[in-house]
């Protein structure tokens, strides 16, 4: 394992109609996003071994493999969890499952920040949200709670995932609430009011959100075998057909094969 001063992480989202994908030694970080969807299933692996390789990054040497588990689209889910998997068994390393709506908090905190909106240790409550289809979306709150003494903070779940129509949804009580996501273009005015002060902003479920997560999630102990990269559904209907788990395996071996034939 590498040493903690520079831990080594392979991260990637698929679970939305944008695959990013990043790596990081330490503070070095190398980004990429590509085009997702029905793509992500046959382009994440070859992204995932040439950014490794330009990084000169060989997935053995990694601490975890950390991925975007849900909720978000069916087949891209699925994607992320064979990928994480294949790739996960061939190195001998670990899996680390992130929710996609912390990521979202995560992304739209960061570039809060970034804009000189908020400053860094700043309390902060976010309203998730993603386009569910089916004239749903998933949501989840999170608060970002400064820790006395640091420069850094940490999340909690401050409303649980849900999905449901979007008038439906139950925002948290906070006087001042992030909404963030990619719902607002798709339902607008049917979604929750901001609250006084609040503000809405585009945001997705990065791998840079996924890598800036890990090291609090890993030191939770929140590490998992790589057999237990499982996606997270919220929907009722959720179990793979005969035909999706062939795929799911298939795409677990050509993982392996390629992991296999990296230097």
């Amino acid at each position: 394992m590498s040493a903690s001063t520079e831990r080594r992480w392979l991260a990637f989202d698929t679970s939305t109609d944008v695959l990013s994908l990043a790596v990081a030694r330490g503070e070095q970080v190398w980004a990429q996003t590509l085009p997702g969807g029905a793509l992500a299933s046959s382009g994440l692996i070859p992204a995932v071994l040439a950014l490794l390789a330009e990084a000169d990054m060989p997935l053995a040497s990694l601490d975890a493999i950390v991925f975007g588990r849900g909720p978000g689209s069916f087949t891209g889910l699925r994607t992320a969890c064979a990928v994480a998997q294949g790739l996960a068994f061939g190195a001998d390393v670990p899996v680390l499952p992130v929710d996609t709506l912390l990521a979202v908090a995560e992304e739209a905190r960061w570039a809060q920040v970034q804009a000189g909106a908020i400053v860094p240790d700043a309390a902060l409550t976010v309203l998730a949200l993603l386009d569910a289809r089916m004239d749903e979306v998933y949501s989840a709150a999170y608060r970002w709670e400064p820790l006395p003494g640091a420069s850094h903070g940490r999340w909690q779940e401050a409303v649980p995932l849900q999905v449901g129509a979007p008038e439906k949804l139950h925002p948290p009580d906070d006087r001042t609430v992030l909404q963030a996501g990619n719902a607002f273009a798709a339902y607008g005015d049917r979604l929750p009011r901001v609250a006084t002060g609040g503000l809405r902003c585009e945001a997705l479920p990065t791998a840079a959100a996924l890598l800036r997560l890990a090291p609090a999630l890993w030191a939770q102990g929140l590490a998992v075998p790589a057999e237990q990269a499982m996606p997270l559904y919220i929907r009722d209907k959720v179990a793979n057909t005969t035909a999706e788990r062939e795929a799911l395996k298939a795409q677990a071996q050509s993982a392996l094969a390629k992991a296999a034939a990296q230097p």
